[in-house]
C-alpha cells in the first residue's frame, strides 16, 4: 500500500479520499454484510486511482459521458477527468418529471451561472404553477416506488435463480460482493420481511397523516437513504437527525418544524423505528406520514428547508423561499438561500421567512431549464432495464447473453438514438463556448 502516492493523488486533481470513503455506501454505515478495514479501503483506493490515471493516460479522452456519479469510484474518476479540463457529459434527471439534461455538473445547466441577463418570460405564478403540475417529479417517484423491484413472482425467480443457479462467486473476486453469502444474504431477505412490516405499523400508528395546526411551521423533507445527494452531494450532513436537531434549535419561538418521511423509503423497507423515535422525542417538531401530499405542505409552510432535494425548487412555484445545504442549480433563485455552516441557520432562517418570490425570476429558470432539457422518461427506462435484465430489480449478480443485450437496444433503439443525437448537440456546445472562450474551463 503505497499511502504516499495516494497523498500525492489528493493533491494533484484535488479531491479528498477519506470524504469519499467514509460515505460509501459499500465500505460503511449500510453495508450489513462485510466489515473493511482501514488496509483495506486505502488498497482499493490505491489500485482504484492507479488504474483510472494509466486509462486517462493511453486514451486522452476529449470527452466523456458517464452517469451520475453515485459511487465513490466514478466521482473519482468524474474529478479526475474534470481536472483534466475533459468534458464530461452526464445525462441528468431534471428536477421537472420526464425531462433530463446532458450536464458537466450534477444538478446544473451548462454555462448558466446567474439569471440576470436572461430574457424575462413574463409568466404568471397561476401559469408557473400549472407548468408544475404538468411535470410534476412525484408522478415519477409514484411509479418508481410501485413497479421497482414489487414483482412477487420476479423475486421469486431471482431467489430461484441466486439460490439454485448462480455460482456466487463474486464474493472472492469483486469487493462490492464481500460477504454476501447465500445463506447471509437469504436470512437478511427473510428478517426483513417482518422487520419492514413492523416498521411501517410503526408509521401508521405514530406519524401525523393531518396538518391541523394553525401554527405557523418550517417544512423539512427527509432525503431517501442511502442517496447520492447526501453521500457526495453534502457529504458533511449525512446525519438527517442532527440536522433536524439544528434546524429545530434555530427556528424563532413561534414556529414549529414540520419534518415529513420521504415515500420512496419504502423501497429500503423504511428507517429503523428508533430513527423515528428520535425525531418524535424532540421538542417542538412534528413528523409527519409520507402520505401527505407535498402540494398541502407547501401550500401551508411558511419556509422550506431541504439538504438538496427538489422540494426546494417546488417551494418557490408556491411562492415560499426556501433554504439548501448543499450546491444545486436552482440556488440561481433569489428566494434560495445556500448555507455552508449549520451556524448561519438562525440568521438564514430569520432573513429567508422575510422574502418573497419573483415570478419572473421564477419564469427564467424555468425558461431556461425547458431550453436544455429533452423529453426522456428515465425513470421508465431503468424500470425496463430492471425488469428485462435483473429480475425487476431483484437480482443483480447475472450473466447478460449477448443476443439478450441485442433484443434489448433494439427494442429501444428509437430512445437511444434521441440520447445519442443529445449527446451530440452537447458536444457541439462545448466545443462552440471553446472557440469563443479560449482558455476558460467552466
Amino acid at each position: 500500500m503505497d499511502l504516499e502516492y495516494l497523498s500525492n493523488f489528493e493533491k494533484k486533481y484535488p479531491l479528498n479520499l477519506w470524504l469519499l470513503a467514509l460515505n460509501e455506501r459499500l465500505f460503511y454505515r449500510f453495508n450489513y454484510f462485510y466489515k473493511f478495514t482501514r488496509n483495506e479501503i486505502l488498497s482499493i483506493l490505491e489500485q482504484e486511482c492507479k488504474m483510472f490515471e494509466t486509462l486517462l493516460d493511453e486514451v486522452k479522452p476529449d470527452f466523456l459521458i458517464m452517469k451520475t456519479t453515485d459511487m465513490h469510484h466514478n466521482q473519482i474518476f468524474y474529478q479526475m477527468c474534470r481536472s483534466k479540463g475533459i468534458k464530461v457529459m452526464m445525462l441528468e434527471q431534471s428536477r421537472f418529471g420526464h425531462k433530463c439534461l446532458v450536464t458537466q455538473e450534477r444538478d446544473k445547466i451548462d454555462y448558466v451561472s446567474s439569471l440576470i441577463d436572461l430574457e424575462s418570460t413574463n409568466k404568471t405564478i397561476e401559469e408557473l404553477q400549472d407548468f408544475l403540475k404538468t411535470n410534476n417529479l412525484s408522478a415519477q417517484l409514484t411509479t418508481y416506488t410501485t413497479k421497482f423491484i414489487t414483482s412477487k413472482w420476479e423475486k421469486i425467480k431471482a431467489a430461484l435463480n441466486f439460490l439454485f443457479v448462480s455460482k456466487n462467486t463474486n464474493i472472492k473476486t469483486h469487493y462490492t460482493y464481500f460477504g454476501r453469502t447465500k445463506s447471509g444474504i437469504l436470512t437478511k431477505a427473510l428478517s426483513y420481511l417482518i422487520i419492514e412490516k413492523y416498521r411501517e405499523i410503526f408509521i401508521n400508528k405514530n406519524l401525523k397523516k393531518e396538518i391541523d395546526d394553525n401554527t405557523p411551521f418550517v417544512y423539512f423533507p427527509l432525503h431517501q437513504e442511502p442517496e447520492r445527494v447526501l453521500l457526495i452531494g453534502s457529504p458533511f450532513y449525512t446525519n438527517q437527525i442532527e440536522t433536524v436537531r439544528h434546524i429545530a434549535k434555530s427556528l424563532p419561538p413561534d414556529y414549529k418544524l414540520f419534518v415529513k418521511e420521504h415515500p420512496t423509503q419504502t423501497i429500503r423497507g423504511w428507517r429503523e423505528i428508533s430513527f423515528y423515535k428520535e425525531i418524535l422525542e424532540i421538542p417542538n417538531v412534528n413528523l409527519l406520514h409520507p402520505s401527505i401530499s407535498s402540494e398541502q405542505i407547501m401550500k401551508k409552510c411558511s419556509l422550506v428547508i431541504t439538504v438538496g432535494g427538489t422540494s426546494g425548487l417546488e417551494a418557490a412555484f408556491y411562492q415560499k423561499p426556501s433554504i439548501i445545504f448543499a450546491d444545486m442549480g436552482y440556488g440561481v433563485l433569489p428566494s434560495v438561500h445556500r448555507i455552508k455552516s449549520v451556524t448561519e441557520l438562525p440568521d438564514a432562517i430569520r432573513t429567508s421567512l422575510q422574502k418573497t418570490v419573483n415570478p419572473n425570476d421564477l419564469g427564467k429558470y424555468v425558461d431556461i431549464v425547458e431550453k436544455n432539457s429533452f423529453e426522456f422518461d428515465n425513470t421508465g427506462f431503468q424500470i425496463d432495464y430492471a425488469n428485462y435484465f435483473y429480475y425487476g430489480g431483484h437480482l443483480a449478480d447475472v450473466e447478460i447473453p449477448e443476443e439478450k443485450m441485442k433484443s434489448f437496444l433494439e427494442e429501444h433503439r428509437s430512445t437511444l438514438e434521441q440520447l445519442a443525437s443529445e449527446y451530440v448537440k452537447k458536444i457541439k456546445q462545448h466545443k462552440e463556448y471553446q472557440s469563443r472562450y479560449p482558455g476558460n474551463n467552466p
